[in-house]
């Protein structure tokens, strides 16, 4: 497997987007923790059974099995190029783990990049998204459909906004990030693989300057 990539920063800071865009351009394969879960339940493997028990009951799945997943979904052809991991690790005990993972297959994080924002900004950005059943999404000021109302993708009409988008719940998701992910930045910041990105630009830049890290690594 190639590159290793951890894309760190709050919600609206756009890591889905660029995700698929180093998708594009690079060849990569973006893990995101919620859809390799879904997946290794459907797969019906050890793990996934073993999620879908605990899911089942309410329960948190633990660290141990989010990591036996990982494990499966990188032993996959499709990610020789490299991951981006999205919503993993969350945690400074999660990324030490994680670390212990990829040494066992002479591996390492090759970058942790911190998308680095502005939180009132972020407040309106969040705000004013919504999205396409098809999956695609829009804001009311940044990236508005061609014609109103209809998807520049797939020509659909069902757009949905998400009910805790709203700028009150947007602040506490904030306060909740900077608290949570601080010590990881301190930690990659330790592992001398951390990059920051300012991600209060466009998009295009956002994206160049991210490809310049991934080129820089992957040479």
């Amino acid at each position: 497997m190639g590159v290793v990539l951890i894309l760190l920063g709050p919600p609206g800071a756009g890591k889905g987007t660029q995700a698929r865009m180093l998708e594009e351009d690079f060849g990569l394969i973006q893990l995101s923790t919620g859809d390799m879960l879904r997946a290794a339940v459907a797969s019906g493997s050890e793990a996934g059974r073993q999620a879908k028990s605990v899911m089942a009951a309410g329960g948190l799945v633990s660290d141990e099995i989010v990591l036996a997943i990982l494990q499966d979904r990188m032993a996959e052809p499709d990610v020789k190029r490299g991951i981006i991991l999205d919503g993993f690790p969350r945690t400074e005990g999660q990324a030490a783990a994680l670390d212990r993972l990829l040494a066992t297959k002479g591996q390492r994080v090759t970058a942790a990049i911190s998308l680095e924002v502005d939180d009132e900004a972020m407040v309106g950005r969040v705000s004013g998204r919504y999205t396409c059943a098809c999956g695609e999404g829009y804001h009311d000021e940044f990236k508005r459909p061609a014609v109103l109302g209809v998807c520049d993708k797939c020509g659909g009409t069902d757009f949905k906004r998400r009910a805790d988008d709203n700028a009150e719940t947007v602040r506490e998701r904030l306060k909740a990030y900077h608290a949570q992910t601080a010590p990881l930045i301190a930690y990659y910041e330790g592992k001398e693989v951390l990059e920051r990105v300012d991600a209060m630009g466009d998009i295009a830049a956002i994206r160049d300057d991210l490809g310049a890290i991934v080129s820089g690594v992957s040479a």
